[in-house]
């Protein structure tokens, strides 16, 4: 189980650091590009919980 928690806890800085990088963008094409890598994010966070759901 520490390593969902640890998997987790790493999507979320992930996110954090993408999040902290939109609001600094300089330009349209540098925010939508960091906006296609937060959309790949998401759905890797949404696979890890399929998958826990699938174990339960």
């Amino acid at each position: 189980m520490a390593s969902s928690t640890d998997s987790s806890s790493s999507v979320d800085e992930e996110a954090r650091r993408l999040y902290e990088r939109y609001q600094t963008a300089e330009s349209d094409e540098e925010r939508h590009a960091i906006l296609l890598e937060m959309g790949k994010l998401d759905g890797r966070r949404h696979e890890e919980i399929y998958e826990a759901l699938e174990d339960e």
